[in-house]
């Protein structure tokens, strides 16, 4: 009771013009998957053309989803696995780093967005050549630059 009583006031107040919802989110988890989908690879896409790593760090924060966030580390290897060049992945590298060391995304979000590229790698294989071969790199880069850990990084797997 005591809780509800806090949560109450909590609401309630306002502070500087904002509500508490910016603490606790405000609608984030009621929005669809698929939204959330086509929003990050949105968000990424515009991240590649801009190269503005704070400007997607925010607009990853605002989609108010952290449970989520294996998605964007998902996708983002998948654009890696998918590019041509060196730019995406170094760029990708730079962002998986950063939203680290920010805090945005969790160890454990990192965790299972890797995990999810491990177990559909197969299939990616078939749309994308040499998908393993990038994707052991990449790893290995990830490894080296701190963004997983060695346990994670030897569950890569290869051809």
């Amino acid at each position: 009771r005591a809780a509800l009583d806090r949560a109450t006031v909590l609401l309630s107040m306002t502070k500087g013009g904002k509500r508490i919802d910016s603490v606790w989110g405000s609608g984030g988890g009621q929005q669809s998957v698929k939204h959330l989908v086509k929003e990050i690879d949105m968000l990424l896409k515009e991240y590649l053309l801009s190269g503005d790593v704070l400007e997607a760090e925010r607009c990853l924060q605002e989609l108010e989803v952290p449970h989520f966030h294996h998605e964007l580390v998902y996708e983002a290897i998948v654009l890696v696995l998918e590019a041509t060049g060196e730019k995406t992945f170094k760029m990708i590298l730079d962002l998986l780093k950063t939203l680290l060391r920010s805090s945005v995304i969790t160890v454990d979000q990192m965790k299972r967005g890797y995990e999810r590229v491990y177990c559909e790698i197969p299939d990616i294989n078939l749309d994308v050549p040499h998908s393993y071969s990038v994707l052991e790199r990449f790893v290995e880069e990830c490894f080296q630059a701190g963004i997983i850990s060695k346990p994670l990084r030897d569950l890569c797997p290869s051809r």
